[in-house]
């Protein structure tokens, strides 16, 4: 998910933001989660690097200050998992592999996994104009592919500074994605159809609906079906309400905050966010989700798998040769993957063939340190990545 100031930004390129949604493509390119790795359960033993990782991970918190943090890299060599700080404000545990948390942006891979599935089975086209599903929207001619890798050129709601003041006023409050799109339909497109590119969040709730539509059920229940129960991903969920099960990782964000001080967004409403940004996980279950976005098992055949790799962009810009985003996935300089940014909460997952490592990264705040341009979890990747060594 988008954050819900800066999605106003003008986004200037795949690196710095994608649109403020914080998807610093430095993150997850392919293959297995590591060689040999089993996916679901992480190898147990220690990597040599285990040492500079976790000082990486205590540098990270005690330069951008976030309250807690826990991190996984699966390699070949094995597997590391650390934390740091606590896992609440209030307590002194530090964050644990089963603690809850809100993925963001994560969940569109988890969409586009699911949009992907209809293509395989023959119930949509990629072809297919979103105005087919989901009527009213600027550049209804978009299709669904181009509403899934953002040239659709559809505005993000969060544009709409009536729908963004009342979620920071009440951020409790429940919101329906047809609320959520309502604030799209009177503003202009971004661009003609697949001339340009845009990260907006209306792409993914407009996906939402059209599956939605065409599977006749709610999306809680298709993610559990075609997604959390084939993968016993069995502490994931697309929730309704603000709770999150215990155990939990408590978030912080200062987006709707006067002056220097922090709200806690624990419970803010995941509603705003949809099949953009709604799910919450935890390390364990986003390991055995690493597994299968980077190669397949379990959610996608071999052909369908290979349509998400190939639908990297590389044009029009930001897009380019070495940095790039496709259908609720994008690449940087040989990893690919996503992250997630929602109040409160950032997250990243990427892996890399050529190295046949994954990074996994839950942070409870999406407060950036002083004098960044990136989100935490971003943050700590890039220092993860720089503490593997070459």
């Amino acid at each position: 998910m988008s954050r819900i100031v800066q999605q106003r930004r003008v986004p200037k390129g795949i690196a710095t933001a994608l649109a403020a949604a914080m998807l610093v493509l430095t993150g997850c390119s392919g293959a297995s989660p590591g060689a040999g790795s089993p996916g679901p359960t992480a190898s147990a033993h220690a990597l040599p690097a285990a040492a500079a990782l976790q000082k990486a991970l205590d540098d990270a918190r005690a330069a951008i200050g976030f309250p807690g943090a826990i991190a996984r890299v699966i390699t070949p060599d094995g597997t590391w998992t650390g934390s740091t700080g606590t896992a609440s404000g209030a307590g002194s545990a530090a964050p644990a592999a089963d603690d809850h948390t809100r993925i963001g942006s994560l969940t569109k891979t988890m969409t586009a996994t699911i949009l992907l599935q209809l293509v395989g089975e023959k119930k949509v086209s990629l072809d297919d104009p979103i105005s087919q599903y989901v009527p009213g929207l600027p550049n209804g001619d978009a299709t669904l592919r181009q509403v899934a890798d953002m040239t659709s050129g559809i505005p993000s709601y969060t544009l709409d500074p009536q729908i963004t003041q009342t979620y920071l006023d009440d951020p409790s409050r429940p919101w329906t994605p047809a609320e959520l799109l309502d604030g799209v339909r009177t503003l202009p497109a971004s661009f003609p159809t697949g001339t340009g590119w845009q990260y907006s969040n209306s792409n993914y709730i407009a996906l939402g609906q059209m599956i939605e539509k065409v599977t006749g059920e709610p999306l809680a229940t298709v993610f559990q079906k075609r997604i959390f129960d084939p993968l016993g991903m069995t502490q994931s969920s697309y929730p309704s309400g603000t709770a999150l099960p215990a155990p939990s990782l408590s978030g912080v964000t200062a987006q709707g905050a006067t002056g220097s001080t922090t709200r806690d967004a624990t419970h803010f409403t995941p509603t705003f966010a949809g099949a953009a940004g709604q799910v919450v996980s935890t390390m364990d279950d986003m390991t055995r989700w690493a597994h299968a976005l980077f190669t397949g098992d379990g959610v996608l055949t071999p052909a369908m798998e290979k349509v998400r790799r190939d639908s990297i962009l590389t044009s029009p810009a930001p897009n380019n040769d070495t940095s790039g985003y496709g259908i609720g996935i994008g690449r940087r300089d040989g990893w690919w993957g996503h992250d997630g940014d929602i109040p409160g909460y950032t997250t990243t997952v990427f892996h890399n063939d050529a190295r046949d490592v994954t990074v996994i990264v839950l942070v409870g705040s999406d407060i950036e340190g002083p004098g960044s341009s990136k989100a935490p979890a971003p943050d700590v990747f890039a220092r993860l990545v720089v503490a593997l060594g070459p």
